[in-house]
Protein backbone atom coordinates (compact mmCIF):
# COMPACT_ATOMS: atom_id res chain seq x y z
CA UNK A 1 0.00 0.00 0.00
CA UNK A 2 1.39 3.37 -1.01
CA UNK A 3 2.30 5.92 1.65
CA UNK A 4 2.58 9.69 1.59
CA UNK A 5 6.36 9.25 1.34
CA UNK A 6 5.85 7.33 -1.92
CA UNK A 7 3.64 10.15 -3.23
CA UNK A 8 6.26 12.76 -2.36
CA UNK A 9 9.03 10.72 -3.97
CA UNK A 10 7.10 10.15 -7.23
CA UNK A 11 6.00 13.80 -7.41
CA UNK A 12 9.55 14.97 -6.71
CA UNK A 13 8.54 17.15 -3.75
CA UNK A 14 9.22 17.20 -0.05
CA UNK A 15 7.07 15.35 2.48
CA UNK A 16 5.71 18.60 3.93
CA UNK A 17 4.72 19.86 0.48
CA UNK A 18 2.93 16.58 -0.28
CA UNK A 19 1.12 16.82 3.04
CA UNK A 20 -0.06 20.38 2.34
CA UNK A 21 -1.24 19.38 -1.14
CA UNK A 22 -3.20 16.39 0.15
CA UNK A 23 -4.78 18.11 3.14
CA UNK A 24 -5.16 21.61 1.73
CA UNK A 25 -3.44 22.92 4.83
CA UNK A 26 -1.08 25.44 3.25
CA UNK A 27 0.09 27.18 0.08
CA UNK A 28 1.06 24.95 -2.84
CA UNK A 29 1.66 26.14 -6.39
CA UNK A 30 -0.72 24.89 -9.10
CA UNK A 31 2.11 23.07 -10.87
CA UNK A 32 3.18 21.27 -7.68
CA UNK A 33 -0.42 20.41 -6.83
CA UNK A 34 -0.83 18.86 -10.26
CA UNK A 35 2.32 16.73 -9.75
CA UNK A 36 1.04 15.48 -6.38
CA UNK A 37 -2.40 14.69 -7.77
CA UNK A 38 -0.89 12.70 -10.64
CA UNK A 39 1.27 10.77 -8.17
CA UNK A 40 -1.79 10.02 -6.03
CA UNK A 41 -3.63 8.66 -9.05
CA UNK A 42 -0.66 6.63 -10.26
CA UNK A 43 -0.12 5.04 -6.84
CA UNK A 44 -3.84 4.73 -5.98
CA UNK A 45 -2.94 6.44 -2.72
CA UNK A 46 -5.59 6.46 0.05
CA UNK A 47 -4.49 8.43 3.12
CA UNK A 48 -5.47 6.63 6.33
CA UNK A 49 -7.64 8.33 8.90
CA UNK A 50 -4.83 8.11 11.43
CA UNK A 51 -2.43 9.76 9.03
CA UNK A 52 -4.86 12.58 8.30
CA UNK A 53 -5.34 13.14 12.03
CA UNK A 54 -1.60 13.19 12.62
CA UNK A 55 -0.99 15.68 9.84
CA UNK A 56 -3.92 17.98 10.54
CA UNK A 57 -4.04 17.75 14.33
CA UNK A 58 -7.74 16.84 14.13
CA UNK A 59 -9.39 13.42 13.99
CA UNK A 60 -12.63 14.81 12.51
CA UNK A 61 -14.42 12.46 14.92
CA UNK A 62 -17.00 13.37 17.55
CA UNK A 63 -17.59 10.93 20.41
CA UNK A 64 -21.10 10.29 21.71
CA UNK A 65 -21.91 8.58 24.99
CA UNK A 66 -25.39 7.22 25.70
CA UNK A 67 -26.42 4.92 28.57
CA UNK A 68 -27.99 2.20 26.41
CA UNK A 69 -28.11 1.20 22.76
CA UNK A 70 -31.73 0.04 22.78
CA UNK A 71 -35.31 1.18 22.46
CA UNK A 72 -36.86 3.98 20.44
CA UNK A 73 -35.53 6.93 22.44
CA UNK A 74 -31.79 7.03 21.75
CA UNK A 75 -31.84 5.72 18.18
CA UNK A 76 -33.50 8.82 16.62
CA UNK A 77 -31.10 11.07 18.54
CA UNK A 78 -28.11 9.13 17.22
CA UNK A 79 -29.52 9.43 13.71
CA UNK A 80 -29.78 13.20 14.08
CA UNK A 81 -26.20 13.45 15.34
CA UNK A 82 -24.78 11.19 12.63
CA UNK A 83 -26.61 13.00 9.83
CA UNK A 84 -25.48 16.42 11.03
CA UNK A 85 -21.87 15.36 11.53
CA UNK A 86 -21.63 13.70 8.13
CA UNK A 87 -22.96 16.87 6.51
CA UNK A 88 -20.08 18.71 8.18
CA UNK A 89 -17.51 16.17 6.97
CA UNK A 90 -17.21 14.58 10.40
CA UNK A 91 -17.76 11.11 11.84
CA UNK A 92 -19.51 9.80 14.95
CA UNK A 93 -18.02 7.30 17.39
CA UNK A 94 -20.52 5.88 19.90
CA UNK A 95 -19.94 4.39 23.34
CA UNK A 96 -22.69 3.14 25.60
CA UNK A 97 -23.11 1.62 29.04
CA UNK A 98 -21.78 -1.94 29.13
CA UNK A 99 -19.81 -4.15 31.47
CA UNK A 100 -19.57 -4.30 35.20
CA UNK A 101 -20.18 -1.44 37.58
CA UNK A 102 -22.96 1.03 38.15
CA UNK A 103 -24.23 3.62 35.67
CA UNK A 104 -21.62 6.15 36.78
CA UNK A 105 -18.69 3.75 36.30
CA UNK A 106 -20.03 2.72 32.89
CA UNK A 107 -20.33 6.38 31.84
CA UNK A 108 -16.77 7.17 32.97
CA UNK A 109 -15.38 4.14 31.12
CA UNK A 110 -17.39 5.02 28.00
CA UNK A 111 -16.05 8.56 27.96
CA UNK A 112 -12.50 7.31 28.52
CA UNK A 113 -12.95 5.01 25.52
CA UNK A 114 -13.95 7.97 23.34
CA UNK A 115 -11.07 10.11 24.59
CA UNK A 116 -8.59 7.32 23.87
CA UNK A 117 -9.88 7.17 20.28
CA UNK A 118 -8.78 10.76 19.79
CA UNK A 119 -12.25 12.30 19.37
CA UNK A 120 -12.10 16.05 18.84
CA UNK A 121 -15.15 16.61 21.04
CA UNK A 122 -17.72 14.75 23.13
CA UNK A 123 -21.51 14.67 23.32
CA UNK A 124 -22.59 13.15 26.62
CA UNK A 125 -26.13 12.06 27.39
CA UNK A 126 -26.31 10.68 30.92
CA UNK A 127 -27.45 11.79 34.35
CA UNK A 128 -25.09 9.36 36.10
CA UNK A 129 -22.14 11.78 36.23
CA UNK A 130 -21.65 14.33 38.98
CA UNK A 131 -19.89 17.67 39.03
CA UNK A 132 -16.73 15.99 40.34
CA UNK A 133 -16.69 13.64 37.36
CA UNK A 134 -16.95 16.59 34.97
CA UNK A 135 -14.13 18.36 36.79
CA UNK A 136 -11.97 15.20 36.52
CA UNK A 137 -12.08 15.51 32.74
CA UNK A 138 -9.84 18.56 33.05
CA UNK A 139 -9.18 20.43 29.81
CA UNK A 140 -11.38 18.01 27.85
CA UNK A 141 -14.45 19.73 29.34
CA UNK A 142 -13.74 22.64 27.00
CA UNK A 143 -14.87 20.42 24.10
CA UNK A 144 -17.85 18.67 25.65
CA UNK A 145 -21.58 19.27 25.57
CA UNK A 146 -24.20 17.54 27.71
CA UNK A 147 -27.67 16.70 26.41
CA UNK A 148 -30.72 16.39 28.69
CA UNK A 149 -28.77 17.07 31.89
CA UNK A 150 -27.47 20.34 33.38
CA UNK A 151 -24.09 20.78 35.04
CA UNK A 152 -23.59 23.91 37.15
CA UNK A 153 -19.92 24.22 36.19
CA UNK A 154 -20.62 24.40 32.43
CA UNK A 155 -24.12 25.85 31.94
CA UNK A 156 -23.45 27.15 28.42
CA UNK A 157 -22.49 23.65 27.28
CA UNK A 158 -25.65 21.97 28.57
CA UNK A 159 -28.73 21.51 26.43
CA UNK A 160 -31.83 20.23 28.14
CA UNK A 161 -35.58 20.70 28.30
CA UNK A 162 -37.98 21.69 31.07
CA UNK A 163 -39.17 18.32 32.34
CA UNK A 164 -41.06 19.84 35.25
CA UNK A 165 -43.10 21.84 32.74
CA UNK A 166 -43.58 18.64 30.73
CA UNK A 167 -45.06 16.95 33.78
CA UNK A 168 -47.33 19.92 34.43
CA UNK A 169 -48.56 19.88 30.83
CA UNK A 170 -49.29 16.16 31.11
CA UNK A 171 -51.48 16.68 34.17
CA UNK A 172 -53.10 19.77 32.67
CA UNK A 173 -54.02 17.86 29.50
CA UNK A 174 -55.76 15.08 31.40
CA UNK A 175 -57.51 17.55 33.70
CA UNK A 176 -58.75 19.57 30.74
CA UNK A 177 -60.27 16.39 29.35
CA UNK A 178 -62.26 15.97 32.56
CA UNK A 179 -60.09 13.34 34.26
CA UNK A 180 -59.50 13.54 38.00
CA UNK A 181 -58.99 9.88 38.90
CA UNK A 182 -55.54 9.48 37.38
CA UNK A 183 -52.84 6.80 37.77
CA UNK A 184 -49.12 7.20 37.02
CA UNK A 185 -46.38 4.88 35.78
CA UNK A 186 -43.09 6.63 36.53
CA UNK A 187 -39.56 5.91 35.37
CA UNK A 188 -36.50 5.18 37.53
CA UNK A 189 -36.40 7.09 40.81
CA UNK A 190 -32.69 7.78 40.39
CA UNK A 191 -33.06 9.76 37.15
CA UNK A 192 -33.40 13.52 37.75
CA UNK A 193 -35.34 14.18 34.53
CA UNK A 194 -37.89 11.51 35.47
CA UNK A 195 -38.25 12.90 38.99
CA UNK A 196 -38.73 16.40 37.56
CA UNK A 197 -41.59 15.33 35.28
CA UNK A 198 -43.31 13.42 38.09
CA UNK A 199 -42.88 16.35 40.49
CA UNK A 200 -44.37 18.69 37.89
CA UNK A 201 -47.29 16.32 37.34
CA UNK A 202 -48.02 16.13 41.07
CA UNK A 203 -47.70 19.89 41.50
CA UNK A 204 -50.27 20.52 38.75
CA UNK A 205 -52.69 18.04 40.31
CA UNK A 206 -52.28 19.75 43.69
CA UNK A 207 -52.95 23.13 42.09
CA UNK A 208 -56.31 21.74 40.94
CA UNK A 209 -57.29 20.38 44.33
CA UNK A 210 -56.21 16.76 43.84
CA UNK A 211 -54.07 15.27 46.63
CA UNK A 212 -51.00 13.69 44.92
CA UNK A 213 -50.63 11.30 47.86
CA UNK A 214 -53.88 9.64 46.83
CA UNK A 215 -52.74 8.99 43.24
CA UNK A 216 -51.79 5.40 42.35
CA UNK A 217 -48.13 5.54 41.28
CA UNK A 218 -45.70 2.80 40.35
CA UNK A 219 -41.98 3.29 39.60
CA UNK A 220 -40.59 1.37 36.66
CA UNK A 221 -37.63 1.29 34.24
CA UNK A 222 -38.70 3.15 31.05
CA UNK A 223 -39.10 -0.14 29.13
CA UNK A 224 -42.18 -1.61 27.39
CA UNK A 225 -41.93 -4.61 29.70
CA UNK A 226 -41.97 -2.28 32.69
CA UNK A 227 -45.07 -0.52 31.37
CA UNK A 228 -46.79 -3.85 30.76
CA UNK A 229 -46.08 -5.06 34.30
CA UNK A 230 -47.22 -1.79 35.88
CA UNK A 231 -50.45 -1.81 33.86
CA UNK A 232 -51.08 -5.34 35.08
CA UNK A 233 -50.42 -4.21 38.67
CA UNK A 234 -52.80 -1.28 38.23
CA UNK A 235 -55.62 -3.54 37.08
CA UNK A 236 -54.86 -6.07 39.84
CA UNK A 237 -54.96 -3.31 42.44
CA UNK A 238 -58.56 -2.55 41.51
CA UNK A 239 -57.97 1.19 41.78
CA UNK A 240 -60.66 2.98 39.78
CA UNK A 241 -59.18 5.52 37.38
CA UNK A 242 -60.13 7.06 34.06
CA UNK A 243 -56.67 8.11 32.86
CA UNK A 244 -53.08 6.91 33.03
CA UNK A 245 -49.93 9.01 32.62
CA UNK A 246 -46.79 7.12 31.62
CA UNK A 247 -43.47 8.95 32.07
CA UNK A 248 -42.19 7.79 28.69
CA UNK A 249 -43.63 6.42 25.46
CA UNK A 250 -42.04 2.98 25.72
CA UNK A 251 -43.79 2.26 29.03
CA UNK A 252 -47.01 3.64 27.54
CA UNK A 253 -46.75 1.26 24.58
CA UNK A 254 -46.23 -1.64 26.98
CA UNK A 255 -49.28 -0.54 28.99
CA UNK A 256 -51.40 -0.29 25.83
CA UNK A 257 -50.41 -3.85 24.98
CA UNK A 258 -51.54 -5.12 28.38
CA UNK A 259 -54.84 -3.23 28.23
CA UNK A 260 -55.58 -4.71 24.81
CA UNK A 261 -54.94 -8.19 26.18
CA UNK A 262 -57.06 -7.50 29.27
CA UNK A 263 -60.00 -6.21 27.22
CA UNK A 264 -59.68 -2.63 28.48
CA UNK A 265 -60.53 -0.21 25.69
CA UNK A 266 -58.35 2.85 25.15
CA UNK A 267 -59.57 5.58 25.23
CA UNK A 268 -63.21 4.47 25.82
CA UNK A 269 -62.48 2.87 29.21
CA UNK A 270 -59.16 4.51 30.01
CA UNK A 271 -57.21 7.40 28.48
CA UNK A 272 -53.43 6.94 28.20
CA UNK A 273 -50.87 9.75 27.85
CA UNK A 274 -47.18 9.17 27.15
CA UNK A 275 -44.09 11.36 27.31
CA UNK A 276 -41.31 12.22 24.79
CA UNK A 277 -43.40 11.84 21.60
CA UNK A 278 -40.97 9.38 20.04
CA UNK A 279 -41.74 7.77 16.65
CA UNK A 280 -43.31 4.78 18.45
CA UNK A 281 -46.11 7.03 19.74
CA UNK A 282 -47.43 7.81 16.28
CA UNK A 283 -47.67 4.14 15.32
CA UNK A 284 -48.99 2.67 18.57
CA UNK A 285 -52.47 1.16 18.65
CA UNK A 286 -54.31 3.34 19.33
CA UNK A 287 -52.03 6.20 18.30
CA UNK A 288 -50.52 7.53 21.50
CA UNK A 289 -51.01 11.06 22.80
CA UNK A 290 -47.74 12.27 24.28
CA UNK A 291 -45.95 15.23 25.82
CA UNK A 292 -43.66 16.39 23.03
CA UNK A 293 -40.08 17.05 24.03
CA UNK A 294 -38.15 19.00 21.35
CA UNK A 295 -35.32 16.48 21.19
CA UNK A 296 -34.37 17.38 17.62
CA UNK A 297 -33.96 21.09 18.36
CA UNK A 298 -32.08 20.37 21.56
CA UNK A 299 -29.73 17.93 19.84
CA UNK A 300 -29.02 20.13 16.82
CA UNK A 301 -28.19 23.12 18.99
CA UNK A 302 -25.95 20.97 21.18
CA UNK A 303 -24.10 19.83 18.05
CA UNK A 304 -23.75 23.42 16.83
CA UNK A 305 -22.29 24.49 20.17
CA UNK A 306 -19.80 21.62 20.14
CA UNK A 307 -18.67 22.24 16.56
CA UNK A 308 -18.13 25.88 17.49
CA UNK A 309 -15.95 24.79 20.41
CA UNK A 310 -14.00 22.27 18.33
CA UNK A 311 -13.69 23.98 14.96
CA UNK A 312 -14.70 27.62 15.56
CA UNK A 313 -17.51 27.42 12.98
CA UNK A 314 -19.65 30.26 14.35
CA UNK A 315 -22.89 28.31 14.10
CA UNK A 316 -26.03 29.79 15.69
CA UNK A 317 -26.94 28.31 19.07
CA UNK A 318 -30.32 28.37 20.82
CA UNK A 319 -30.81 27.23 24.42
CA UNK A 320 -34.56 27.45 25.07
CA UNK A 321 -36.88 24.86 23.59
CA UNK A 322 -40.70 24.69 23.61
CA UNK A 323 -42.55 21.84 25.35
CA UNK A 324 -45.99 20.93 23.95
CA UNK A 325 -48.51 18.09 23.89
CA UNK A 326 -49.38 16.05 20.80
CA UNK A 327 -52.95 14.79 21.06
CA UNK A 328 -53.81 11.55 19.25
CA UNK A 329 -56.36 8.80 19.70
CA UNK A 330 -55.35 7.48 23.14
CA UNK A 331 -56.79 10.43 25.13
CA UNK A 332 -60.51 11.26 25.11
CA UNK A 333 -62.71 13.60 27.03
CA UNK A 334 -64.38 11.93 30.00
CA UNK A 335 -68.04 11.28 29.28
CA UNK A 336 -70.49 13.14 31.53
Amino acid sequence: MATIKDVARLAGVGLGTASRAINGSGPVSPATLEKVQKAIQALDFRPSHAARALLSGSSKMIGVYIPALSGTFYTPILQIIDTELRAAGLHMVVAFGVGLGDDRRQAIEGIEFLVERGCDGLIVMTSALGEDDIAALGSRVARLVALNHPFATMPDQCFTVDHELGGRLAARTLLEHGHRRIAVIAGPQALPDNVARIDGFKAELAAHGIDPAGVWLQWSDFSPAGGWECARALVAAGRPCTALFCANDEMAVGALSYFQEAGIRVPQDLSVLGYDDTPSAEYAAPRLSSVRMPWRQMTLNGINALLNLCYDLGRPVQREFPVTVTLRASVARLAD
